[in-house]
């Protein structure tokens, strides 16, 4: 299954860049290349903040992942239970 990328890499700007021949585009794409020069010193420099990130990012992954399994089971549940009132009923009803 493919999926359609939310970033470039660097490596893909850099191939974009030797397609897109326009003033505006080769400016953008200087600017990008930059700005990821510019985190990878910055990680590079910043070891124990970087550490800190991942480890805030991993904590917080977590627990979006439980809300988003939480929020999943609740809508899943009442979906469930919509398609069982809908059903067309079969044998003895009262009246």
């Amino acid at each position: 299954m493919s999926a359609t990328p939310y970033a470039f890499t660097e490596q893909g700007v850099s191939m974009l860049s030797g397609i897109l021949t326009s003033d505006k585009a080769i400016d953008v794409n200087i600017l990008i290349i930059r700005a990821f020069v510019f985190m990878r010193q910055f990680a590079l420099t910043h070891k124990d903040l970087t550490a800190k990130l991942k480890e805030l990012e991993n904590k917080y992954d977590k627990q979006f992942k439980d809300v988003y399994e939480a929020i999943n089971f609740l809508l899943q549940k009442d979906k469930q239970e919509t398609e069982q009132k809908q059903r067309k009923r079969i044998g003895y009803h009262k009246l």
